[in-house]
């Protein structure tokens, strides 16, 4: 029985696209409690929630401060959902830990982990490029061009779901191996960022000599 059975990508997209359109799933409790499919559920309520407050932020009908709120929510939403990226990544990679890769072997730049993330958002993109194809009042040439979109879409899911199979795959057989790269959000953390770290008097306490205007990537 291969390692990761149950969880080839045609399970993973069936399950994605079973819950992209549920908003009752949204807010329901979680049906797996560990291993690697409790982070994918996880994964992809967020990027269901993320796609709904992205949407929301670029209203222009509602006061500047539930923008504001919106931005916090997807703040929160993308930490959780990287969370939940190594999370599959150390279940996935639990499972390779009796395998030593051959001194050849090829080392995938991208993360199982962050497969399964984008196969999420590909579920998203098809499902709701699909509604926008079907909108009523839609003229024929945009109805068009908003199908073959979806066409677009499916297929670039179909090549990304053939990788992630051949890099487990490749990886049981010693030939392939990826490592957990670490996010490490500093500007999630008031500890690492100085503009929620603050000193007298409120004033922003700069970080390791830098000056509160300085910027890096969080």
């Amino acid at each position: 029985m291969s390692r990761f059975a149950g969880l080839e990508s045609a399970a993973i997209v069936a399950f994605h696209d079973a819950h992209v359109g549920d908003r009752a799933w949204r807010a329901s409790a979680p049906r797996h409690a560990d291993g690697a499919w409790a982070a994918i559920e996880a994964n992809h309520r967020c990027n269901l929630l993320l796609w709904d407050a992205e949407d929301q932020a670029r209203r222009t009908d509602v006061p500047d401060a539930a923008i504001a709120a919106l931005k916090r929510a997807i703040d929160r939403h993308n930490q959780a959902r990287n969370d939940a990226v190594e999370s599959i990544d150390e279940a996935l990679l639990a499972r390779l830990a009796d395998v030593r890769p051959h001194r050849d072997a090829w080392q995938h730049s991208e993360t199982a982990g962050a497969m399964i993330d984008r196969l999420s958002i590909l579920s998203l993109k098809v499902h709701h490029m699909g509604l926008a194809a079907s909108r009523a009042g839609v003229p024929a040439e945009e109805r068009a061009q908003r199908r073959a979109k979806v066409a677009t879409l499916a297929a670039q899911r179909g090549d990304l779901a053939r990788c992630y199979d051949a890099l487990l795959a490749r990886a049981t057989a010693g030939e392939a191996f990826w490592r957990i790269y670490r996010q490490y959000k500093m500007y999630n953390d008031p500890a690492l960022n100085p503009y929620l770290s603050r000193g007298v008097n409120g004033r922003v306490a700069p970080s390791n000599g830098d000056s509160p205007a300085a910027t890096a990537d969080g």
